[in-house]
């Protein structure tokens, strides 16, 4: 439902900017004077040396206001004010500042004389690994790895995350589209890259109708939200290479589009580093187009071929719900090895660790349906393996019981039972900004998120763990924040294909400002799920067995759901509510 609403909202965004445009276009004779258009002898630019003899400051040092725009003259480009840019290589190098005003645009070009050489790069592990090194007179070849999941994939520009937390391509999934025989070509001589697409490129929709694409993206092929496109390569280009802050960026610029298999309209044409090694390059960009967008790419060297050690996880059930885990039916390539394995029961117990061919046994307490996770520790890496275990009885040790009392599960400072998550927000433990009653705790959670209205705090219990509202409907939470702001509390069953659609919700409206004050969420006589899905549906879910107890496992908090657009922010604390069945064993 989050991603249904994300569109939604931004659809709605769009026309409300557009009516607002419209009602409030002024008359002619309103329009004010916008100015002339700057001369080229009202700009200026300073080149200072950096870090090092091959890292300069380009700053625009211009008499007139504007937006600044760069070509470097190195293959790259930027924008901004000021720019650090690294020319490794000797030369003259035409640095070009664009300026665009209300009135109009100007250009100036000022030559930057690089003459020291930059060794490091030629045994740089960076720069050998990206072409093969000094070595490699036609430099290395790249492809996607599209038998890897998550060689392509997108997530949240705006998180933490590496660009696959909202779409992880599963192997092969393109399969039949312009994007798996894609060759990307670095060579370290001239910095030149080669893209080669045999004839086809992928694109992403919004990609199709780029005017400065119609010369090369001609008969394009509908499919689905992402399109293949002729386009007749190959191509050249160039590509630069700088760090900062200890992350390595490439920028690919040339004057067809080149990129990885998926073009999704990279900002900048710059693309992060997340690793690269002799047999794996790993990259993530934003995209000019969707602004909340990070996209992940995996790619390997053409003709590569991935050594893969094969095995079979097995759970099988015992007596009263003793599992026994194990792996077996290994293949294990010359010269790889497997060490040991780490079992995690998706029970919520700690992880056990064990030997390569060890029998690991395991008590669940409730039934339920587990996930058995085996992380097998190996030359490769961590390789993932997992069985699903489904019990139909609780233990016979297991006593079944119901409290009419509330728990916390987080006050942030002392009690924890279930973690504080965030999605797409932010969500940090401050000190408490009033530590007065009814709240004297030390610690406290502060939500805040920019635009993206469904952003929430949560928690999500373990398998097995759902809440109960039989004897107890009510949760609670200390709310600090702004008069008039809604605090929404959500309840959802995390099982389903659309969890969105099992929801119960609940709104809280702050009463004043920056005060702490207790916010009851009351679910009796609340309905659950959806009626016009055509899903399961209850006009009160305390009084339905199906809603009841054994369903909702994760609760989340929203700040102002409503509202599209803005910062909205609240601080939070004592989280609790009715008691949690399975939480006892």
């Amino acid at each position: 439902m989050m991603k249904m609403y994300k569109h939604i909202t931004r659809l709605a965004g769009v026309l409300a900017l557009l009516l607002m445009i419209t009602a409030c276009e002024p008359q002619l004779a309103d329009k004010p004077d916008i100015g002339e258009a700057p001369t080229a002898d009202q700009l200026d630019f300073s080149i200072a040396p950096g870090s090092d003899a091959f890292n300069f400051v380009i700053t625009n040092t211009s008499a007139v206001t504007g937006i600044a725009s760069w070509d470097f003259g190195n293959g790259t480009k930027g924008s901004g004010k000021s720019n650090v840019v690294r020319y490794p290589m000797p030369g003259d190098y035409s640095v070009k500042l664009t300026l665009v005003t209300r009135g109009g645009t100007a250009t100036i070009i000022k030559t930057l004389t690089q003459t020291e050489t930059d060794f490091s790069i030629f045994t740089d592990p960076v720069y050998v690994n990206l072409t093969g090194g000094v070595d490699a007179a036609e430099g290395k070849t790249w492809v996607l790895d599209a038998g890897t999941k998550g060689h392509l994939g997108v997530g949240d520009a705006n998180g933490l995350g590496n660009g696959l937390e909202w779409w992880s391509a599963d192997p092969y999934v393109k399969s039949g589209t312009g994007a798996y025989d894609d060759e990307l070509t670095f060579i370290l001589t001239d910095f030149v890259v080669k893209y080669d697409n045999k004839g086809v490129s992928y694109v992403k929709g919004y990609m199709k109708d780029d005017p400065a694409l119609a010369s090369v993206y001609l008969n394009p092929r509908l499919n689905k939200d992402d399109w293949d496109v002729d386009y007749v390569t190959p191509t050249f280009g160039n590509w630069s290479i700088v760090e900062e802050g200890g992350t390595y960026y490439i920028t690919i610029n040339s004057a067809k589009p080149i990129h990885p298999g998926l073009d999704v309209g990279a900002k900048d044409n710059k693309y992060r580093i997340v690793q690269v090694s002799e047999n794996l390059l790993e990259l993530t960009c934003y995209s000019a187009y969707e602004s909340w967008t990070m996209w992940h790419y995996f790619l390997i060297p053409k003709g590569y071929e991935r050594p893969t050690i094969t095995y079979t996880v097995s759970a099988t059930e015992g007596t009263d719900n003793e599992v026994s885990c194990s792996v077996a039916d290994y293949s294990i390539p010359d010269g790889q090895s497997v060490t040991g394995i780490t079992w995690n029961f998706g029970d919520g117990s700690d992880e056990v660790t064990g030997g390569k061919d060890e029998v690991v046994s395991h008590v669940y307490m409730r039934k339920g349906t587990y996930t058995v996770t085996a992380k097998i520790n190996s030359s490769l890496g961590i390789l993932t393996g997992t069985k699903q275990v489904v019990l139909a009885n609780n233990n016979s040790a297991y006593v079944e019981f119901l409290l009419d009392m509330m728990i916390v599960y987080n006050d942030l400072s002392e009690v924890q039972v279930f973690p504080l998550l965030a999605e797409n927000c932010a969500l940090n433990t401050v000190d408490n900004p009033e530590k007065e009653y009814p709240n004297k705790s030390a610690k406290v959670a502060h939500y805040s998120r920019t635009d993206n209205q469904y952003a929430n705090a949560y928690i999500r219990l373990p398998a097995g763990f759902r809440f109960d509202l039989r004897l107890q409907q009510v949760f609670k939470v200390m709310i600090r924040g702004k008069a008039g702001d809604v605090i929404l509390l959500k309840l959802e069953n995390s099982d389903p294909a659309e969890p969105w659609k099992t929801g119960t919700e609940i709104t809280y409206t702050i009463q004043n400002d920056d005060t702490w004050e207790v916010a009851v969420f009351d679910f009796n006589g609340v309905p659950g799920g959806f009626d016009w899905t055509g899903d399961m549906y209850a006009p009160n879910v305390v009084a339905d067995d199906r809603f009841n107890h054994d369903y909702y496992n994760t609760l989340r908090l929203m700040c102002n759901p409503t509202v599209a657009t803005g910062t909205h922010s609240f601080y939070f604390d004592e989280l609790s509510g009715p008691h949690v069945e399975g939480i006892h064993k």
